[in-house]
């Protein structure tokens, strides 16, 4: 891990946003790439003033998408035997598709939002999404939306942790359940607002 951590450091030091991009695509495309890693990366390097926070949440949530369309493509057209034959040459374990499958049947389309703020089964969801055949404009929309306050929210942790990035990488569990109430939070003002405006 330290070794990964290194090169994913090296990359986003020397290559900014681009590095961002390729590398948040590769892990939603089960590659195991730790955005947790990536994302509070570009946020550090923001806080010093050499990249802006803005668009490194942005190549992170183009990169989740861009990815995660490839992992869309193998499911809809392989199928899981296909995912399975092959995942292992990426890391993927039996095990981790059948998380991202059970949480597709149980939460249904919605699951391709919520899981992206959970670790693990974020960067698994999209082959079961194809394998289903999800209609590909909503599984999109509903991967930019769970991809924005993940990229954002790392992003902002590093740029706030400045050099103790490296913390947020640790807990990232916390991070992720933080990220999830504040989602959650919002979607309820909203809605809140909505109906105060409606009555």
């Amino acid at each position: 891990m330290h070794g990964l951590q290194h090169y994913i450091t090296t990359s986003v030091g020397s290559s900014g946003y681009a590095a961002v991009f390729v590398l948040m695509a590769l892990e939603s495309a089960c590659i195991p790439i730790p955005s947790e890693v990536t994302m509070p990366v570009g946020g550090f390097l923001a806080s010093t003033g050499r990249l802006d926070l803005w668009l490194v949440g942005l190549m992170g949530v183009a990169g989740n998408l861009a990815g995660s369309l490839v992992a869309y493509a193998v499911g809809a057209t392989g199928g899981r035997s296909f995912v399975l034959r092959f995942g292992r040459y990426v890391r993927l374990r039996p095990h981790d598709l059948d998380r991202a499958e059970r949480w597709f049947a149980d939460h249904g389309e919605g699951a391709v939002f919520w899981s992206r703020l959970l670790p693990v089964v974020r960067t698994f969801i999209s082959l079961p999404a194809g394998v289903g055949r999800m209609r590909l404009g909503r599984f999109s929309i509903y991967t930019v939306l769970g991809c924005l306050p993940w990229s954002y929210g790392l992003a902002l942790g590093g740029y706030l942790l400045g050099k103790n990035w490296e913390r947020l990488a640790g807990n990232v569990e916390a991070a992720s359940i933080v990220i999830a109430v504040v989602v959650v939070a919002g979607i309820v003002a909203l809605v809140v607002r909505a109906r105060r405006s409606a009555a």
